[in-house]
């Protein structure tokens, strides 16, 4: 790689001291604040940084975390990645991603939404992932529909390979301008948010995995990768047993759509997917943490379409906490807690805490759920017999929790 310029140097070797004592301190983990001294000392860091490797950015509403980690996992194969491990998808985690492994060839980039345009601008990544869009934290990132415009935007006129889902209508919009697409049939279970076409506004007939816009062209393309259940099929129609330690249909996209960005790093799936079935936990998803007898696995949802996925994953046979906050990094505004079909909870022992604990729980009396409301999650879990319970946390609330733990990974 080429040499960084003194100042960016300089800049990265503070940034890096300072991540170290956030993290000796015990502040916090550095992917933060690492990447906002380096940024203060030579604004253009990143620009630098990103030069000559070969990046790929993965974004959107859900799973992105977990997409980059399987990825980064599978890349592996090939040399050292660069990655921002635990979640930190703005420009300054993007810094200290890569401060912390500057030697690293290839990088692999979660990045929020809101912010992709600007990173891809920056960091001129040759492939980007796309997966999803829903409604998320609407007073800092505004209607989705805005964001599949940015997305277009971005990537008009731009030689981006771009891996991206088909078998969602403003995703499909949103990559659909990039000089290259290898499209994904990964599935859509949350379906709210794209009944209408993002193109004309007209309604989106579906059937089944396809869909088509009643009154424009715009329709689904046909996929190169294909998520059949357990399986993938490739571009070469080669079936693939994903056989992913990771729970629930959601994760096997996420796997199909890592397995399609290793292939554009000349990675193929026979070398690619044992990498992926090495991954057991993602900064504390689907970690099981234990206490006085209770072993209390933990499950993060966001927002709507990501509490139906963890309600996919839960265990209907056991005990449930739910924890909601409002934080900055969740949203201040928990309207979307009405969007989400609690009824499914029918019939298990509910127990309920968090900031928003009341917002929860008016949204589950409404939804006739009987719960239990808890000052604390240590009082939730208190009330637990000895044996299995899911937790399902929105995203500060899941990160209070991983603290009491020590921030089991």
């Amino acid at each position: 790689m080429t040499q960084l310029p003194l100042r960016a140097q300089l800049a990265s070797a503070l940034g890096r001291s300072a991540a170290t004592l956030s993290r000796m301190t015990g502040r916090g983990d550095g992917s933060v604040i690492g990447g906002r001294v380096g940024l203060m000392l030579e604004p253009d860091l990143l620009r630098k940084l990103a030069r000559d490797r070969k990046l790929a950015l993965v974004s959107a509403t859900n799973g992105k975390t977990t997409t980059t980690r399987l990825i980064t996992s599978a890349l592996l194969e090939l040399g050292e990645v660069a990655t921002n491990a635990f979640g930190a998808n703005m420009p300054a985690g993007h810094v200290s991603a890569l401060s912390q492994h500057k030697g690293a060839p290839y990088g692999v980039l979660e990045v929020d939404e809101k912010y992709l345009p600007e990173v891809l601008d920056t960091t001129g990544a040759g492939v980007v992932c796309l997966m999803n869009l829903s409604r998320d934290q609407m007073d800092r990132a505004a209607e989705i529909w805005l964001l599949a415009q940015k997305w277009r935007r971005a990537l008009s006129g731009r030689p981006t390979h771009v891996i991206a889902n088909c078998d969602d209508p403003l995703v499909t919009w949103g990559a659909s301008t990039a000089a290259q697409v290898t499209w994904v049939a990964g599935g859509q279970r949350w379906k709210e948010d794209s009944w209408c076409c993002p193109e004309c506004g007209g309604p989106l007939d579906r059937k089944d995995a396809d869909w088509a816009c009643r009154e424009c062209t715009f329709h689904r393309p046909e996929p190169h990768w294909v998520l059949d259940d357990d399986a993938v099929l490739d571009p070469r129609g080669q079936r693939w047993l994903l056989d992913i330690q990771l729970p629930g249909l959601a994760n096997r996209s996420n796997a199909v759509m890592a397995l399609a960005v290793a292939e554009t790093f000349g990675l193929p799936v026979d070398r690619a997917l044992p990498r992926l079935r090495e991954v057991t936990s993602v900064a504390g998803r689907y970690t099981t943490v234990q206490r006085d007898g209770r072993h209390a696995r933990l499950l993060l949802a966001k927002n709507p379409a990501g509490w139906l996925e963890a309600f996919d994953v839960s265990d209907p046979r056991q005990p449930i906490i739910l924890s909601v906050n409002a934080q900055g990094p969740d949203g201040r505004d928990t309207s979307w807690l009405w969007d989400v079909d609690y009824r499914i909870l029918r019939g298990r022992p509910v127990f309920v805490t968090g900031e928003r604990r009341l917002d929860l729980a008016l949204r589950l009396d409404v939804a006739d759920v009987p719960f239990a409301l808890c000052e604390s999650f240590s009082e939730a879990l208190a009330m637990q017999p000895p044996g299995p319970v899911d937790v399902i946390a929105n995203y500060t609330a899941f990160q209070q929790i991983r603290s009491e733990f020590g921030r089991a990974v």
